[in-house]
């Protein structure tokens, strides 16, 4: 069976990912990156600001807003260059993969999309047993998957 354009695709950006995983489960510092790098280096704030052209006082600010999550990823990008630093990033699945949450998407909308048809023939006394509705919420959940529809996003 020839694969389509979309679950290539899928599968490409979940190697993308990949080396992302373990970084899920790393903890930002209360006082972010900037911060603790900067301050594991024994780099001042007057140092580091030498190197951004900025006072020190504009570095103080770059590390609060890096804490309050205000800051831009420019911004980042500058100071890491600055330390001779790379910025790394992603947005990453909270579970398992880009695949897996696209599944348990489809799992979901196709769950409800039976549940609600099911309940009106219940109602019109034509209710069909559960191992029916249970492959029917499959395979409709496979077709969703496969289509990627833009509804398990509602």
């Amino acid at each position: 069976m020839m694969r389509n354009k979309r679950s290539l695709l899928i599968e490409q950006l979940d190697q993308k990912l990949k080396p992302f995983t373990r970084a899920k489960s790393v903890t930002v510092p209360e006082r972010g990156w900037v911060n603790a790098i900067r301050t594991t280096l024994n780099m001042t704030l007057a140092q580091l600001g030498n190197k951004l052209n900025i006072t020190r006082q504009g570095v103080s600010r770059i590390e609060k807003s890096e804490a309050k999550g205000t800051i831009s990823l420019n911004t980042l990008k500058e100071v890491a260059n600055a330390m001779d630093l790379k910025l790394v990033y992603a947005l990453v699945p909270k579970n398992e993969n880009i695949d897996q949450l696209i599944q348990d998407k489809a799992d979901k909308l196709a769950k409800n999309i039976v549940s609600r048809t099911h309940q009106n023939m219940k109602l019109e006394d034509q209710a069909i047993q559960d191992e029916k509705i249970n492959k029917t919420i499959q395979e409709l959940a496979f077709e969703i998957k496969r289509e990627v529809r833009k509804s398990i996003w509602d």
